[in-house]
């Protein structure tokens, strides 16, 4: 299985594709990901890719895997990436 790419690895193809430079690209990345921060709590869409959307999770039992004891964990809101169907349909094929 080949390795995932690294954020370096990413500029410099982003650099390459569109003949800028490794730094340019990679302050692109950073925006792209602070924007993102930004934006989460209303949703976010990278189109092609998906979206991030923030859920509220209900309060449900659960379990101490140590002790077995039944705990009660609360409720509370999580942040979740929805991957885009074009995107599923490409890579899972």
């Amino acid at each position: 299985m080949a390795k995932m790419m690294t954020k370096t690895q990413v500029a410099g193809h982003i650099a390459a594709k569109f003949e800028i430079s490794k730094k340019q690209s990679a302050q692109i990345l950073e925006e792209l990901a602070m924007l993102a921060a930004k934006q989460a709590k209303n949703g976010f869409v990278f189109p092609g890719v998906g979206k991030l959307v923030v859920v509220n999770r209900k309060a449900r039992m659960g379990r101490n895997p140590q002790t077995g004891e039944a705990i009660k964990i609360p409720a509370k809101r999580v942040l979740k990436f929805r991957i885009a169907k074009a995107m599923k349909d490409s890579v899972l094929k």
